[in-house]
């Protein structure tokens, strides 16, 4: 039999160097090979991004004549090899001049824009219909080769399953993730440069396919690609069964608006949660460094992010001497407290949630360490955030704020912490606290999402949940200050947790396996069991045949 060849359509693919932002680039780069490893053929596809076409021993393949804003246009196809050249996956990307946003400031491409208030998603979504343009021109065309199914990955490739309902080729049973709810690519309907009827002039779409449910005369990409898939998938069960209710925000983080959408899928058993995996590399080992190794390499970073700026900024300034606090003693301190994430209200809303005394959820938990150790938190994200914690640094010699990220000092955060900090408003899956386990630190997690599939409470970690933001933020000083307590007090429990969190594993074959059965309606193929051998007792009859399990 064949191998049915699957067409993975994403704005990230972390297979590629420079192509990922965050979660969507970690799916893609693992689940591809798990896929294949079940005997699968992949091929993925993003834009260029105007570089990606020139990474060494990227070839052009093919190109496409495709119409957009009314007009003809033409872009090439690259392949572009990754380090690990699996056989059965395919890295492709997509090189027109309307999909690249160059950044003169920073002097590199992007992958997305941030547009003014006023137009949020008015670069952005030109772009991304742009090339679902080009991607559903490119299957009419057979240039990916004979394709059994679609695989669209959040609202950047939702305009792929709409330019298909029109397509003269068969239709592809296509699959939606989810990976986000909470950002849509909402644009107007029309009347607007940047609007459905500007991109594509004549098409004879429905509204109650496009149409955002609350703004009649604007389009949704998100509740679009929801609508016109044959199975929606969310990164985590937990998040599937979260977003068939209604939000309630800041307490809670549902559907977004596109509650009815979704209930009509999932009423229909077209909505399937199947929770992300980890990579587990098999040699490798956590370095432990000593404080003054660990600070020193932190510094280095520091010094590097101040290189992108004009003026010293006060982050790195204060982060660089909380890291000489840090580095002059030998001794590890009894707790290091540790989080790695983009620095943004999703994250850390509960951080700043205040008590009746006027003080904040992180001072509390900063006062509660004490001389115990350090907090260190490294990302960057939005700028009031960053002020926040740039002056909760300057308040507590205990916390050090790295207002940066690179995946050396990521990896060291995760190789030598103790405890993990999670506290996510809504998290559809989550990464960190799987990366924090696997090199066996404990997290403390909000119970929602991802978070609440992976860490159990008292377990292999520590979770707590609540029904408004101040319960929740006073739980989760709560949680915090019982896992610093319990490492002190019980040493045999806490290893225990330790340990647990240590072997706990989700594995990407095993979501994989999920795909197949549950998106993909595909069956895998198992190996025959091997029977213990016996000595036979006579000639077996020459009809008979052993029968495989499939």
């Amino acid at each position: 039999m064949s191998r049915p060849h699957i067409l993975h359509v994403a704005a990230e693919n972390d297979r590629l160097p420079g192509c990922k932002i965050g979660g969507i680039g970690d799916v893609i780069r693992y689940i591809a090979p798990a896929l294949a490893d079940l005997g699968c053929r992949v091929t993925i596809v993003t834009p260029s991004y105007g570089y990606l076409h020139r990474l060494p021993g990227a070839r052009r393949i093919a190109g496409i004549g495709f119409i957009f804003r009314g007009g003809p246009h033409w872009a090439d196809i690259f392949e572009v090899p990754d380090k690990s050249s699996h056989t059965n996956v395919r890295n492709c990307v997509i090189q027109h001049p309307w999909m690249e946003a160059y950044d003169h400031w920073a002097g590199r491409h992007r992958i997305y824009v941030d547009d003014l208030f006023n137009e949020p998603f008015y670069t952005d979504s030109s772009r991304f219909a742009c090339f679902g343009a080009a991607v559903s021109a490119a299957i009419v065309q057979g240039r990916f080769g004979p394709l059994d199914l679609l695989h669209l990955h959040d609202w950047h490739a939702a305009f792929v399953a709409l330019l298909r309902r029109f397509s003269p080729t068969p239709a592809l049973r296509t699959v939606f993730t989810i990976h986000n709810l909470s950002i849509q690519g909402l644009r107007p309907l029309r009347h607007n440069e940047s609007s459905l009827e500007a991109w594509f002039p004549g098409l004879p779409y429905d509204w109650i396919d496009v149409g955002d449910p609350q703004w009649s005369d604007c389009i949704n990409p998100m509740a679009m690609g929801i609508r016109l898939a044959d199975v929606v998938h969310t990164v985590s069960p937990t998040y599937a069964e979260e977003i068939c209710h209604p939000s309630d925000k800041p307490h809670f983080y549902g559907a977004e608006r596109l509650e009815s959408v979704i209930r009509y899928q999932n009423d229909a058993g077209r909505l399937k949660g199947i929770l992300n995996g980890c990579d587990y590399p098999a040699r490798r080992k956590p370095a432990r460094i000593d404080m003054p190794a660990l600070a020193q390499q932190l510094q280095e970073d520091v010094v590097h992010w101040c290189a992108h700026h004009d003026l010293l900024p006060a982050a790195n300034f204060v982060a660089y001497q909380r890291l000489a606090d840090l580095g002059r003693s030998p001794e590890r301190p009894h707790l290091l407290l540790i989080s790695v994430s983009r620095v943004v209200d999703q994250k850390f809303m509960l951080m700043r949630i205040t008590d009746p005394s006027g003080r904040t959820a992180l001072q509390h938990i900063l006062e509660a360490l004490g001389e115990r150790g350090f907090y260190l938190l490294l990302g960057n994200g939005n700028s009031d955030y960053e002020r926040f914690f740039t002056y909760m640094s300057t308040q507590h010699r205990n916390f050090i704020f790295l207002n940066g990220y690179s995946e050396r000092s990521a990896d060291m955060l995760y190789g030598n912490g103790d405890l993990f900090l999670m506290p996510s408003s809504f998290e559809p899956c989550g990464i960190g606290q799987m990366l924090a386990m696997r090199d066996g630190q404990p997290c403390v997690v909000h119970a929602a999402g991802g978070l609440k599939d992976t860490v159990q409470d008292q377990v292999n970690g520590f979770s707590f949940s609540g029904s408004t933001v101040w319960e929740q933020a006073d739980h989760f000083v709560r949680t915090t200050c019982r896992a610093m307590d319990l490492r002190s007090e019980n040493p045999r429990q806490w290893r225990r947790i330790v340990q647990k969190a240590a072997a706990t594993r989700f594995l990407w074959k095993e979501t994989a396996r999920q795909y197949m059965q549950q998106l993909y309606g595909l069956q895998v193929q198992k190996p025959a069991a091997s029977a213990p051998h016996k000595p036979p007792a006579r000639k077996a009859p020459a009809a008979s045949k052993a029968r495989r399990k499939i």
